[in-house]
């Protein structure tokens, strides 16, 4: 029996004020992430590409269509319970890290863990750095890091709690090249040690090259949705 997707969108609609009026975002998706796949959505600056990533995670309310995350209809949840859900199944890395500038790597990493009320968090916070190489770097500040240090230490909080939905948007945007193909490789390795879903935002097409799919979206629309053939940075354009 085939898996259900981790990520279903159903003509998906997302309208948002601005002061020239109401803006269109999302115009009508209609989309499937399945589990375990590495998808990277691609598309002009404004086209909606992050404002997919919010929806899909359950951080932004569609203003029409049908949205599920591992299975759940998002629509009928309060703000609370798609909290608790997000909690439990969705890692997220953001461009600019998000690290909170008075709590050290550890403090960090073990956060969502606390507010999830394990009492394992600063255990699990511990082998979660450990995992991206950041074992000396426990007790570091994020001012005391480096920016590759302090983009692995966001990716070990995103993937701290196992989760099955992993969400990153443009998390090479703030690095030089060097350091950002590492932390990339270091993604990819994870999500498919993991077995996790991950959604990539990027303008990176090289990088978009190495996922599994490529979902191009322009003016709140799907307009393209491929696999790459392997190796090959041309199929990405």
């Amino acid at each position: 029996m085939t898996a259900p997707p981790i990520v279903r969108f159903t003509d998906v609609h997302l309208d948002m004020a601005s002061d020239a009026g109401m803006v269109n975002i999302l115009r009508g998706i209609t989309l499937e992430i399945a589990a375990g796949e590495i998808a990277a959505v691609v598309g002009p600056s404004g086209a909606g590409k992050s404002s997919l990533m919010m929806v899909a995670g359950g951080l932004e309310r569609a203003t029409s269509g049908r949205v599920e995350m591992v299975g759940r209809d998002l629509g009928p949840l309060d703000d609370d319970a798609r909290a608790r859900l997000r909690c439990e199944n969705v890692g997220i890395v953001f461009q600019g890290f998000h690290l909170i500038p008075t709590m050290t790597a550890l403090e960090n990493v073990a956060l969502p863990l606390e507010f999830a009320g394990r009492p394992d968090a600063f255990d699990a916070a511990q082998g979660a750095l450990e995992r991206v190489g950041l074992g000396p770097r426990l007790s570091h500040y994020p001012a005391q890091l480096s920016g590759g240090e302090q983009q692995r230490v966001a990716i070990a909080r995103a993937f701290v709690g196992r989760p099955r939905l992993l969400l990153a948007d443009e998390p090479t945007g703030n690095l030089d090249g060097s350091t950002g193909r590492k932390v990339m490789d270091l993604l990819f390795e994870m999500a498919r040690a993991d077995a996790a879903t991950l959604i990539l935002i990027t303008h990176d097409m090289t990088l978009a090259g190495r996922c599994d799919r490529i979902v191009r979206v322009a003016d709140g629309l799907v307009v393209g949705d491929r696999r790459p053939a392997a190796g090959s940075v041309l199929a990405a354009q």
